[in-house]
């Protein structure tokens, strides 16, 4: 379902670069740069150790095309209620993350604009060379492929979970897939959300329907970090790690989600937890090995409290949520672009433009923008 391609596609513009952020505003400088040479608008999505005022005046600084909020819970209350986020609370797996709802608001708003060719990109991700952006936003409405998806190829720190880290350790095989954090899509055309939970990126992707073929073209770097720092990040990956992985191993398998019921996961988990064992068997005395010991015993103990009635309940919610959002994205107004759709759902006052937006609405006056120093 993840193509690789060295495709000589013809190049089309991004409508605009969306980023969820929480970390210090200077998360934004290379997306902001990039959004400029480009000409394109970034949306900055602020929470936590962002804000929408330091990023705005950080565009001012760069002369960026930027799109500002801050994001809370009078926001999120604009999306609909998902009945998964209510089941993980009630069983104690709810992760407090904004990074989903970010990435929602993000789709409606891209949708509401009408804009059909959107990279949502994190913000520890650089962006290798800019010309690859349009050559795989070429990629997406192509008229004799149908790909859901065009996930920019990750040639820095591998997008794995703690699990599959700690396995790629110990000597085994360990494949990425697209992910999220620098993906295009259409949101035109997808009718799918991001459920709050781990892997909601796999999610998404299957929330348009089996089969489906995504792409992976051009070259980003993730930046890198330490994923055996804190034992919890494991335990917190645990259950979303778990249904991606047992979704995607039954699609393997030529099966249905459908048919994904509790015996189902019950051998998912015997499977996942024979697969923890199997690396926390592996490891020695080695002081490196102590802390991912830590992180994988943290996933096996939160691994325990995972059911194969909790599993089947969330597949069943999740659907039960996509129904609930493509009624919502019915109701949604397309306008002409973000401004009008702004004003028509009462949000202008909740949104800033920088001062250089309108930079973003004239064409390009090269056909191959560089990044020059930037690389």
């Amino acid at each position: 379902m993840d193509e690789e391609l060295s495709d000589d596609t013809t190049p089309a513009r991004l409508d605009a670069i969306i980023v969820p952020t929480a970390w210090p505003v200077d998360a934004l400088r290379h997306v902001m740069r990039v959004g400029k040479a480009l000409r394109r608008p970034v949306v900055a999505l602020c929470s936590r150790a962002s804000s929408a005022e330091l990023a705005r005046k950080l565009a001012k600084h760069e002369r960026a095309p930027v799109i500002v909020a801050d994001v809370d819970q009078s926001l999120a209350r604009k999306l609909p209620y998902f009945e998964t986020d209510r089941l993980l609370q009630r069983g104690g797996f709810y992760n407090g993350s904004d990074l989903s709802l970010k990435r929602n608001l993000g789709i409606v708003l891209a949708r509401g604009s009408s804009w059909q060719r959107v990279l949502f990109l994190d913000d520890d991700i650089h962006v290798n060379d800019i010309t690859e952006l349009e050559k795989a936003a070429g990629l997406l409405n192509k008229k004799d492929e149908a790909y859901r998806a065009v996930g920019l190829a990750n040639q820095g720190f591998e997008d794995n979970s703690v699990v599959c880290h700690a396995y790629r350790s110990v000597g085994g095989h360990q494949e990425t897939f697209i992910g999220g954090g620098a993906m295009i899509i259409d949101p035109l055309g997808t009718r799918s959300f991001y459920p709050n939970i781990y892997n909601e990126d796999w999610l998404f992707l299957l929330g348009d329907g089996i089969p489906f073929r995504a792409a992976r073209a051009g070259a980003v770097r993730q930046r890198a970090y330490d994923p055996f720092g804190n034992p919890q990040r494991a335990a917190a990956e645990e259950l979303g790690d778990t249904l991606a992985e047992g979704l995607f191993w039954l699609l393997e398998s030529d099966g249905s989600i459908d048919t994904a019921r509790s015996a189902y996961w019950g051998d998912a988990l015997f499977r996942r937890r024979m697969f923890i064992d199997f690396i926390l068997s592996e490891l020695d005395d080695k002081p490196e090995h102590e802390r991912m010991r830590r992180s994988l015993e943290a996933a096996r103990g939160r691994s325990a409290e995972i059911t194969h009635r909790l599993c089947q309940t969330f597949v069943e919610l999740w659907h039960a949520d996509l129904e609930n959002w493509r009624k919502y994205l019915d109701w949604v107004p397309i306008s002409s672009g973000p401004k009008q759709f702004l004003h028509e759902v009462g949000m202008s006052d909740r949104v800033t433009f920088s001062e250089y937006y309108e930079e973003a609405l004239r064409p390009p006056q090269e056909e191959s923008p560089s990044l020059g120093g930037l690389l």
